[in-house]
C-alpha cells in the first residue's frame, strides 16, 4: 500500500459526484434501492422499530425525512435511525459477498433520510448510495473475515458508509467525505454477543449505524475534521477491530474498474445468508430426487465457520433464533416449501413436526469449504433416508449471488411478497415503478399501511 487508504476511499466517493453513471449501474442501483425497500417495510410492522419509535416520537425533530414505521417527517437522524432499524428487521437485506456485510440497511437509510431532507435530486441520492457502498464494501474487505470474529461488520462499517453518502449529500469534496471516514471509524460499533445472542438488539446495530453515519457526515460538512490515519493507523480502526492493520491491496483492488453495488448478493431466503447454501443445496437435491420430511432419516451439512459457529442452533425460542438456525430453516423448507416471512410466523414457529424434525440435522465444518470462504459460500449435504438410501448433493453458490443473481423478476416477484405485508398491491407496485423507472426520489411522501397493526 503506497497511498493512504483513506484518503483513496474518499477520493474515489467524490468522484462518483460527478463521473459518468452509466445505465448498467444506475440500474444496480435502482435494484439496491427496491431491495433496500422490500427488506424495511415488513420491519415497520413488527421487531424493535415499532416501540423505538413511541420511545422517539417527541425526539423526532424538525425536517422533511421520513420515518416510514410512523409515516411522519423529522430530522435526518431521527429517520436513518427507525429506517434503518426497520430494513435489518426481517433479514432480507443486502449483502456484499465477499465482505460478509449487508451495506443496503445502513447505507440506504442514511442516504434516503438526507437526501429528503435536503431536498436533493433522484441522481444525487442515487450516486450518494454507490459512494457509500464503494467505501464500506472495500473497508469491509480489509477487515474480513478476522473481523467478524467479534464485531458486526454492518453495525460498524456500516457506520462509514452511511457517513460517506452523507457527506456526498451535503456536497463535501474528498477532504470532507475523508473526514466524516474518520469520524465516523470512532463511532462504529456493535458487538457479536448482540448479534448471536439472545434479545432485540441486532437490527438497532443499523439503525445506529445509519444515524451516527448521518451525525458524521453532517459534522464534516460543517469543516469537523479527523485523523486521515484513522483507517490504518497502528492504533486505528482496522487494528482495534482485526488482526491488523488491514488488507488494503486487496480493498483497492480493482477500484475505478468495477463498483461494488454492482456485485451484490440479493436474499432469496428470509434468514442468516450463512444458511443460503444448505437452502439452495436442499432443493436442488429434492429436484434430483423427491422426498418428504417423513422419509428422512437425518441430515448432515457441511459448511464453512459461520455455518456451525452461528448457525448450528437445535434450540430456538424466537423468531431470531428461527432466522439463524439451519435445523429450523431446514425444517421449514421441507414442511412448507419456503423459507420467506411465513416461515417465521407464531403458527409456523408453534408447529410440532418442525420442531421434532430438527435434531434429525447437524452442522459440521468442512476444511475445504471453509478455505473457500468468505469469497464462496458453499455446502454439502449428506440426506440418509429411512430406507439407507443416501443422497449427496454439492452447492458450489448461492442463489442471489453475483454468479447466480436474481433476475429483475425474481427481484421483483421478492419485493411484492414482502412490501404487501404492509401496502396494499397498488401501492406497492407504484413504489417499485417509482424506483425503477422515474425521475423522482421515491419514497418522498408517506406510505400508507392499511395492513400496518397501528393503522
Amino acid at each position: 500500500m503506497n497511498e493512504n487508504p483513506l484518503v483513496v476511499l474518499a477520493r474515489a466517493a467524490n468522484d462518483w459526484r460527478t463521473r459518468e453513471l452509466s445505465p448498467d449501474v444506475l440500474h444496480d442501483t435502482r435494484r439496491a434501492v427496491l431491495d433496500w425497500f422490500a427488506a424495511m417495510l415488513p420491519g415497520c410492522a413488527e421487531g424493535p422499530s415499532v416501540p423505538l419509535a413511541r420511545a422517539l416520537d417527541r425526539a423526532r425533530g424538525d425536517g422533511r425525512a421520513i420515518a416510514y414505521v410512523t409515516g411522519t417527517a423529522g430530522s435526518a437522524r431521527h429517520a436513518a435511525l427507525l429506517n434503518g432499524v426497520a430494513s435489518h428487521t426481517v433479514e432480507f437485506d443486502d449483502i456484499f459477498r465477499d465482505g460478509g456485510y449487508h451495506p443496503g440497511s445502513p447505507t440506504i437509510a442514511a442516504a434516503l433520510a438526507v437526501a429528503q431532507d435536503e431536498g436533493a435530486s433522484p441522481e444525487a441520492f442515487h450516486r450518494a448510495v454507490i459512494g457509500g457502498y464503494e467505501v464500506g464494501c472495500r473497508i469491509a474487505l480489509a477487515l474480513q473475515p478476522s473481523h467478524y470474529r467479534n464485531w458486526h461488520i454492518t453495525a460498524t462499517v456500516g457506520t462509514i458508509g452511511a457517513a460517506v453518502a452523507t457527506a456526498m449529500l451535503k456536497g463535501c469534496g474528498a477532504e470532507g467525505i475523508g473526514n466524516a471516514i474518520a469520524i465516523a471509524s470512532s463511532f462504529a460499533g456493535g458487538h457479536q454477543e448482540n448479534l448471536q445472542g439472545q434479545g432485540q438488539t441486532k437490527p438497532l446495530h443499523c439503525g445506529h449505524a445509519a444515524e451516527a453515519g448521518v451525525l458524521a457526515g453532517l459534522a464534516a460538512a460543517e469543516g469537523i475534521t479527523g485523523s486521515p490515519d484513522s483507517l490504518h493507523a497502528a492504533h486505528g480502526y482496522a487494528a482495534a477491530t482485526s488482526d491488523s492493520t488491514g488488507n488494503w491491496d486487496a480493498a483497492l483492488q480493482g477500484l475505478g474498474e468495477w463498483t461494488p453495488i454492482s456485485r451484490m448478493t440479493f436474499k432469496n431466503h428470509g434468514c442468516c445468508g450463512h444458511i443460503f447454501p444448505t437452502l439452495d443445496g436442499l432443493r436442488a437435491a429434492l429436484a434430483k430426487r423427491p422426498f418428504g420430511p417423513d422419509d428422512v432419516a437425518r441430515i448432515e451439512v457441511q459448511g464453512y465457520g459461520p455455518t456451525a459457529l452461528i448457525c448450528d442452533r437445535v434450540r430456538v425460542e424466537t423468531t431470531a433464533d428461527a432466522r439463524f438456525s439451519v435445523q429450523y430453516c431446514v425444517a421449514a423448507l421441507l414442511y412448507m416449501g419456503a423459507v420467506r416471512l411465513a416461515a417465521f410466523a407464531p403458527d409456523a414457529m408453534a408447529r410440532a413436526d418442525m420442531r421434532a424434525f430438527m435434531p434429525k440435522v447437524s452442522v459440521a465444518q468442512d476444511a475445504g469449504i471453509a478455505a473457500a470462504y468468505p469469497a464462496r459460500r458453499q455446502a454439502r449435504l449428506v440426506i440418509t433416508l429411512t430406507t439407507g438410501e443416501v443422497l449427496t448433493h454439492f452447492q458450489p453458490t448461492r442463489k442471489g449471488d453475483p454468479d447466480d443473481p436474481l433476475s429483475d423478476a425474481e427481484l421483483f416477484e421478492k419485493y411484492q411478497e414482502l412490501a404487501t405485508e404492509v401496502l396494499d398491491k397498488d401501492s406497492a407496485r407504484h413504489l417499485r415503478e417509482t424506483i425503477m423507472s422515474s425521475d423522482r426520489l421515491p419514497g418522498s411522501i408517506p406510505l400508507q399501511f392499511p395492513k400496518h397493526p397501528a393503522a
